[in-house]
């Protein structure tokens, strides 16, 4: 690391991190002292670097001075001649998340919306933030990948995320600030020792410091390591999931799984997990997945869930989901196709006229359609088959699980069975030949 803040230090780290005059720079600029100096020392560097920037702050609503402070970023920014939006934000999903979580995903999702392709996200992360992340990942019993903390550069929306100030302390930037007569915006709500961050800033890392120098500056460099470590893993990992992929598209094959060492299968699940963007499941939710890879025979309905995230195994497959409304198995209504019909808690369901294929236009276009869920016990004969087959058995037959076929909306003519989603069509009711029909399509409804 640097022994010092300085012009030519934070230059280097932009020509490290690939940041050059063809990179659209967005500073998110809160107005405290990290972020005042980074904008500062950035618009210094405008001319010689020929940088494009711009910031945007981020009101939370959360303190009573924050359209104060709001105001004074946008001066601070006007004094530089540096482009600046304010987005304020309204801090959801506390209850679930947390104050400091709901409100940090509050402000990415606002800055977010200002990074475009091949731009970049500023943000003022330093060492000591660094090494506070590490103690915390620590503390909540994370792997190799939470040690390695917050990476210097990363994918982020349309563009990246990158900290140039994780080389430098606190006391440096602060130091630097000081030597150039900067003003900064001091939230007092940062000394709340009720918010763990907080308290480890306030209480432990003055201890820590007091006895090992330069812990904080230590921590972050052990945070380097571990994502070099990390990065070897999701080499395994990668090598893993070539090998053990399901037939069905993003799934696990629990057989494969199986053949894997018990360090390789947790890192293969962990990675899979990550790849499709779900939060990594603490210690005691990996086991329980693993527990139900091991299981033989296998439940019907085997689903672990941890916030955001349910893992299902259904047969010899794993699939990772973001958790369903349960839909409510009476709701029943009438339908005229080719409206678009929004079934609650499962999405929408469609028609389009197609020929040969789907529900005869003919043999409905006289009598009412009703929609509905299932109740049990339904019946249906296939085109080609002679007999009638119970539903729960074709869907047994088709591969489709449990947790899916509750969500599978059935149409009825005068009390028959004549559609099962956008999968069978019953006779005599499917379309043929050159015959006009209707062929449905169901657009799942958003997870929560």
């Amino acid at each position: 690391m640097p022994a010092d803040f300085s012009l030519p230090a934070l230059a280097d780290t932009l020509h490290r991190l690939g940041l050059s005059s063809a990179t659209p720079l967005t500073v998110a600029f809160s107005g405290g002292l990290d972020s005042c100096v980074l904008l500062h020392a950035l618009g210094r560097l405008r001319e010689p670097l020929a940088l494009t920037l711009r910031a945007v702050h981020v009101d939370h609503g959360l303190h009573p001075h924050s359209a104060d402070w709001a105001r004074q970023a946008q001066q601070a920014c006007e004094r530089l001649k540096i482009p600046c939006t304010v987005e304020r934000v309204q801090v959801t999903q506390i209850r679930g998340h947390g104050l400091e979580d709901a409100a940090r995903r509050a402000r990415y999702a606002a800055l977010a919306r200002h990074v475009g392709p091949g731009g970049v996200l500023l943000t003022a992360h330093q060492a000591d933030d660094q090494a506070e992340t590490v103690l915390l990942q620590l503390l909540r019993g994370t792997g190799v990948h939470g040690l390695a903390a917050m990476p210097a550069v990363m994918p982020f929306h349309a563009g990246r995320l990158a900290r140039p100030l994780l080389d430098f302390t606190r006391a440096q930037l602060a130091a630097w600030a000081r030597q150039e007569n900067l003003q900064w915006i001091d939230d007092t709500s940062n000394q709340d020792p009720r918010f763990s961050r907080n308290y480890l800033r306030g209480q432990i890392f003055p201890l820590l410091e007091a006895h090992w120098p330069e812990a904080s500056r230590r921590i972050a460099r052990s945070a380097g390591m571990a994502a070099e470590a990390a990065e070897l893993l999701d080499e395994l990992a990668e090598t893993d999931w070539n090998g053990c992929r399901a037939a069905e598209e993003g799934r696990l094959s629990v057989g494969a799984l199986r053949g894997l060492s018990p360090p390789r299968r947790r890192n293969l699940v962990r990675y899979w997990l990550r790849r499709q963007g779900f939060l990594t499941p603490t210690a005691m939710h990996l086991d329980q997945v693993l527990a139900q890879v091991m299981r033989d025979p296998p439940s019907n309905r085997a689903v672990i869930r941890w916030p955001g995230t349910e893992v299902c195994r259904y047969r010899d497959e794993l699939m990772a989901r973001k958790p369903h409304v349960e839909p409510d198995c009476g709701w029943r209504t009438g339908w005229n196709p080719p409206d678009v019909l929004e079934i609650p808690g499962v999405g929408s369901l469609r028609a389009e006229a197609v020929r040969g294929e789907g529900l005869s236009q003919e043999r409905i276009e006289r009598v009412p359609l009703v929609v509905g869920l299932r109740q049990g016990g339904e019946i249906c004969r296939l085109p080609g088959r002679a007999h009638h087959h119970k539903l729960k058995k074709l869907l047994q037959e088709a591969g489709i699980p449990p947790w899916e076929r509750q969500r599978l909306p059935l149409v009825y003519v005068n009390g028959e069975l004549v559609a099962i989603g956008d999968r069978w069509v019953c006779e005599p009711y499917a379309a043929r030949g050159d015959e006009l029909g209707w062929k449905l399509r169901i657009d799942p409804a958003l997870s929560e």
